[in-house]
């Protein structure tokens, strides 16, 4: 008997998906609700898990097809009669496939894939099959790119599975570690330097040059078809201002240790900045509103959409109700989203709504940029770097750590005299942070 795996539902007005990576293969034993699949969204990477336990049957699709909500992609078999045990599995591949048949393809890779040798005894041999940990996308890629062996990494995720954090460390320690050195007489290296090339294949003629062809992901296409959909429908705009870090940086270097000591998390920048903005736009209410059809809708309350940088693009979750957060709340909120970002477990709820986005290419080394406002908002704020900058106080010449802020509006909306009156609230809170305590 078996059960059918059908494609869950993604999210509001999200119809269908991309299969991006199978995560078990047909054979596998599979346990009720362990991930099976990766499909990836407009939005974000979800898994598909399997609703009952059993032996992993038939794909149905392949890897970079389309599905749709409710498609069924795979099948499970009853695995009473079928289901080997996990040593019994990992004893026919050493016995039957010394060279690695029993791995999951995922991990079957000639340049980084262990492989078992005649001479190498059972203690000495591969892991098994069952004990290699099912990668997600973003840890795959981790992988690949610093060329590690997730076999011999221990997980710290749920159920043990690997993480991004744990491949980076791995190829940290890797980078770390002594390199052998394999000593052989003079004559004879000499003569297997004769004998044959210092490296396999043939090397590149020299000015040649490559090109590479790869279709964009689900979230690059959507990414694109926003931005641009943003700039053929709203009247984009953007005014600047610069502001003096002074201020900000001595409170943070003041309590950022007392802070930490309380609340467990780092006092950043853009705690401040968020309390500016909340400040700033109970002043100017249409900065934080949007357009429907023609109608606008006022927002008494500020859901900030926060650009984090993902490993396959930006992504924009949403820290809600900012305007009654504390300073530790809302960096306990950015660093858990960043985390999860940077994991590609953000949920789609997460990223749903924001009704204003604050956006940090500072920390990246930009100076100035026109950030370009997420649909149905109507403005965005970009942050800047901060450098010592000369500047005239009180008659004189002095270095102060400026920053440059943009902040991109649709001007259906937002007239120019409101966006520059928002970017002077925004610019004197940071200057003067008390004026975010006594509500001025």
């Amino acid at each position: 008997m078996a059960t059918d795996v059908k494609v869950p539902t993604l999210g509001e007005s999200i119809t269908e998906g991309t299969l991006a990576q199978w995560l078990k293969q047909p054979g596998d034993a599979v346990a009720a609700d362990e991930p099976i699949a990766s499909l990836e969204t407009d939005k974000v990477t979800v898994e598909v898990p399997s609703p009952v336990a059993g032996v992993f049957g038939e794909a149905l699709v392949k890897e970079g097809e389309t599905v749709a909500v409710g498609a069924v992609i795979a099948r499970i078999n009853d695995g009473a009669a079928t289901a080997a045990t996990p040593a019994e599995q990992g004893a026919d591949s050493t016995k039957t496939n010394p060279a690695g048949a029993g791995e999951s393809p995922a991990l079957r890779n000639d340049d980084h894939a262990p492989h078992a040798t005649e001479t190498q005894t059972a203690a000495e041999a591969p892991p098994a099959s069952d004990t290699i940990t099912t990668l997600s996308p973003a840890v795959r890629r981790a992988v690949l790119e610093h060329h590690v062996d997730p076999s011999k990494i221990r997980g710290s995720g749920k159920d043990g599975r690997l993480t991004k954090d744990d491949v980076l460390a791995a190829a940290e320690a890797q980078k770390s570690a002594p390199t052998p050195e394999v000593k052989a007489p003079e004559a004879k290296v000499a003569a297997a330097d004769e004998a044959k090339p210092a490296a396999p294949g043939p090397r590149p003629a020299p000015g040649s040059r490559k090109e590479e062809r790869v279709k964009m992901s689900r979230l690059r296409q959507t990414i694109a078809t926003r931005l641009k959909e943003a700039q053929n429908s709203a009247a984009l705009l953007t005014t600047f201002n610069d502001v003096d870090m002074s201020a900000v940086i001595a409170a943070r270097a003041r309590y950022k240790d007392l802070f930490e000591k309380k609340h467990g998390i780092r006092l950043g920048f853009m705690g401040f900045f968020v309390k500016a903005v909340a400040l700033a736009a109970r002043d100017v209410p249409s900065v934080n509103a949007s357009i429907d059809g023609d109608e606008i809708i006022y927002h008494d309350f500020l859901d900030v959409s926060v650009a984090v940088s993902a490993p396959k693009g930006l992504v924009v979750p949403v820290v809600r109700n900012a305007q009654a957060m504390s300073f530790a709340e809302i960096e306990q909120a950015i660093a858990a989203y960043g985390k999860k970002a940077k994991d590609g477990t953000l949920t789609l709820e997460e990223m749903q709504g924001g009704t204003f986005t604050i956006s940090n290419g500072g920390v990246f080394g930009s100076l100035l940029s026109t950030p370009i406002i997420n649909p149905p908002q109507s403005a965005v704020l970009g942050m800047h770097r901060i450098e010592e900058r000369p500047v005239v106080r009180d008659g004189e010449i002095v270095a102060r750590p400026m920053m440059y802020l943009a902040l991109t509006y649709d001007h259906r909306l937002v007239d120019g005299r409101e966006a520059v009156t928002f970017l002077v609230r925004v610019k004197e809170a940071i200057e003067d942070p008390t004026r975010i305590l006594i509500d001025l």
